[in-house]
C-alpha cells in the first residue's frame, strides 16, 4: 500500500516520550543526538523535568531526534519506502532529514538555533497563540482583521477544516478571546505556548535562520518531501532553504498538504513519532484516510503491516 509518513511539530513532546518501544533504535538516535548537542538529550526526555522540556530551544531537537528514532526503526524492518514525506511546522525538517536531504547532526543544529531565534524574537509573556474552533479559513482571516488594534493577530496554522491556530501580541489574543464567539467560534483555546510562531513577528529569526541555511548542506530529497509554505515538493537546495525561511513567519498549511497527499492516491498516513496529533487532524482532512501513530512497539508493528501489503 502507498503510504506518506507525516512528523509532528511541537505540542507532541512529553517526559518518557517513546518508552512504549522497545527498538534499539530510539536508544542510540537519543544518545547519537546528546552527543551532537552537547547536553542529555535523553535523559531530558526520560526524565523531564517537563519545563526544560518544553523550552522551545530544547522542545524542537528533541522532537527531531524522536522522529529520526522511530523512522529508523521503521526503516531497520526493511519495509517499503514511503511514496510521501511530510511535518507539521518544526517536523518539515525532520523530513527532511529522513528523505536525505539534511544530514541529522547538522538539522539538530538548525532546529535548537531555529527554537533560540523564535523564543528572543519575542519577549516572554507578550505573544502566543490560540486555536480557532469551528469556523472555516476564511472566516478566521476576517476575524483576525477585524481586530481593532494595532497589534498583530494572524492565521498561522490550517490544521483541518474548523480548526485554525491564530498567532500574534497578547492584547490582540485577549481580544480574540472575548470576542471570537461572537464572531461565531464554537470555541477559542489559548495554548500553552510563549511564541507566536509562523507569524509576521517572526521575519527577524527568519532572516538570522535564513544566514545559517546558507552554510547548511541539502541535498536533493530522495522522497520527496511536501513543504508547510505552500504544499509543494522542492528538489533543489536553494528552494529548500527558501521554504524553511519563510516557513518560520507563513502558515502552516496542513490542510491543503493532507489533501494533495491523499489526492495523489495516498490513503495510509502514518505518525512518526510521539503522539497522535497528526493522526486526528488526518481523519479530520479526509473522511476515508486511514491514519496510524507509531508511537510504541504495537503501532509500529500494525503499521508495518499495512504497509507490506
Amino acid at each position: 500500500m502507498n503510504y506518506a509518513m507525516l512528523f509532528p511539530g511541537q505540542g507532541s513532546q512529553a517526559v518518557g516520550m517513546l518508552s512504549g518501544h522497545s527498538a534499539p533504535e530510539i536508544a542510540t538516535t537519543f544518545a547519537e543526538a546528546s552527543d551532537v548537542l552537547g547536553w542529555d538529550l535523553t535523559r531530558l526526555v526520560k526524565d523531564g523535568p517537563a519545563e526544560d522540556l518544553n523550552r522551545t530551544e530544547r522542545t524542537q531537537p528533541a522532537l527531531l531526534a524522536a522522529g529520526i528514532a522511530v523512522w529508523r526503526a521503521w526503516q531497520a524492518q526493511g519495509l517499503p519506502q514511503p511514496a510521501a514525506l511530510a511535518g507539521h511546522s518544526l517536523g518539515e525538517y525532520t523530513a527532511l532529514v529522513a528523505a536525505g536531504a539534511l544530514d541529522f547532526a547538522e538539522a539538530l543544529k538548525l532546529v535548537e538555533l531555529r527554537g533560540q531565534l523564535m523564543q528572543a524574537a519575542v519577549p516572554a509573556g507578550t505573544g502566543g497563540m490560540a486555536a480557532v474552533i469551528g469556523l472555516d479559513d476564511d472566516k478566521v482571516e476576517a476575524l483576525c482583521k477585524a481586530y481593532p488594534g494595532p497589534e498583530v493577530l494572524e492565521p498561522v496554522n490550517f490544521n483541518a477544516p474548523g480548526q485554525v491556530v491564530v498567532a500574534g501580541q497578547t492584547a490582540a489574543l485577549d481580544w480574540l478571546t472575548a470576542n471570537g464567539k461572537a464572531h461565531g467560534a464554537r470555541m477559542i483555546m489559548k495554548l500553552p505556548v510563549s511564541v507566536p510562531s509562523h507569524c509576521s513577528l517572526m521575519k527577524d529569526a527568519a532572516a538570522k535562520l535564513a544566514a545559517r541555511l546558507a552554510d547548511a548542506r541539502i541535498h536533493p530529497p530522495a522522497i520527496p518531501v511536501s513543504h508547510n509554505l505552500d504544499a509543494k515538493t522542492r528538489a533543489d537546495a536553494a528552494g529548500i532553504r527558501q521554504a524553511l525561511t519563510e516557513q518560520l513567519y507563513r502558515p502552516v498549511r496542513w490542510t491543503e498538504t493532507i489533501q494533495n497527499l491523499h489526492g495523489a492516491g495516498l490513503s495510509l498516513f502514518l505518525e512518526c513519532g510521539p503522539g497522535k496529533v497528526l493522526c486526528g487532524l488526518g481523519k479530520r482532512i479526509v473522511a476515508d484516510a486511514k491514519t496510524l501513530p507509531l508511537e510504541d512497539a504495537g503501532g509500529l508493528a500494525a503499521a508495518a503491516e499495512l504497509a507490506r501489503v
